[in-house]
């Protein structure tokens, strides 16, 4: 028995050392995370009915760990950020023979860091690129990839009065780990909050108003693995000192695939927030076409904490069958952004 002892003893003892040595295993996750660019193509094509390049990354792997941004300093330069990447026999500079971008430059920035910058032809705005990965593809013989879009400068089309020299922060709700309510088809609110969000940004800075957007990506905006406290107030803390009104972009979702409509929240005693609730709702109502549901008050954390002005905007059911086929339709996500747009400029102008 003793012996016995002894001999686990003695192999615990060399499991530590050799620990100490070595590391640990990576965990499964981290094995999912680790990717291999191994192909570059670029192309011109239509995105959501928009003119764009489209630049397809292939990569051995899944689950890529990537974070898209444009510096204030930089605005006509897309930078993405890898961890847990590295290149396989790829160039490092790819001429884009395009009217969106001109250059696609790979960059390895540490051990399994590397960074992808893309010179756009103009400067660059949430509304006007996104970055996304797709599932591999046999028939098409497309293999696991990072898809990045860059639209015509200028994104979404329309202006609206009255909202020149006002800053406006847009929240499109849920985002990375969070995928929000899911719709029959399998149509995401995440999806969808962010692309109305991006076309209401354009139409906004088009129009002459600073945007700050809480995410322009499909992230977490706290980060992973957040508490919903952290992620809400990470939302929140989007607000500026320069900021005028929060407007917080959902669908609405319930068990029963009959419920539908769209309505608007502010927080309870708000005057403010209700006439933005307001404004909104009508623009929202002639627009969009679906039953008015009403203006109500809520103690949802973004109305509560926001320091400025806020609504929060339920655009309709997404649970619904037919209101999930509009809310996946690109004109009709236009109709809305430009809705919201209108419900901003009544609401700055005093009506």
């Amino acid at each position: 028995m003793f012996t016995r002892m002894l001999r686990l003893v003695c192999l615990a003892g060399v499991f530590v050392l050799l620990t100490s040595i070595f590391g640990t295993a990576p965990s499964a996750e981290a094995r999912r995370s680790e990717v291999t660019l191994t192909s570059v193509q670029s192309y011109e094509t239509k995105v959501d009915g928009r003119d764009a390049l489209r630049i397809e990354i292939g990569m051995k792997g899944k689950n890529a760990d990537y974070r898209a941004s444009v510096k204030p300093f930089l605005p006509h330069q897309l930078v993405i950020d890898m961890n847990n990447a590295k290149v396989d026999g790829l160039a490092t500079r790819y001429a884009l023979d395009s009217r969106f971008a001109s250059r696609l430059m790979i960059f390895q920035i540490g051990d399994k860091q590397l960074r992808l910058r893309v010179n756009a032809n103009g400067d660059l705005t949430s509304s006007s690129y996104r970055v996304h990965t797709e599932k591999a593809d046999r028939k098409a013989k497309k293999p696991y990839r990072l898809v990045i879009d860059i639209f015509a400068a200028g994104g979404e089309s329309g202006s609206v009065d009255n909202v020149r020299g006002h800053e406006v922060v847009i929240d499109p709700g849920h985002g990375g780990s969070d995928t929000g309510a899911v719709g029959p088809s399998g149509l995401t609110e995440k999806e969808v909050t962010l692309v109305v969000s991006q076309k209401l940004e354009s139409i906004l800075e088009n129009s002459g108003a600073s945007v700050r957007m809480t995410r322009t990506t499909d992230v977490d905006v706290y980060g992973p693995m957040a508490s919903a406290g952290d992620e809400l107030q990470a939302r929140v803390d989007e607000i500026g000192p320069r900021s005028e009104i929060f407007v917080s972009i959902h669908c609405n979702a319930f068990s029963s695939p009959v419920s539908h409509g769209m309505e608007t929240y502010h927080f309870p005693g708000s005057v403010e927030g209700t006439r933005l609730a307001r404004d909104l709702n009508e623009e929202l109502e002639e627009a969009g076409g679906l039953a008015n549901r009403g203006v109500k008050s809520a103690n949802f954390y973004v109305l509560k904490h926001s320091s400025t002005p806020a609504s929060l905007v339920e655009l309709a059911f997404i649970t619904n069958e037919e209101e999930e086929a509009l809310l996946a339709d690109s004109a009709y996500q236009s109709k809305l952004a430009m809705a919201i747009a209108r419900g901003i400029s009544r609401y700055f102008a005093g009506e």
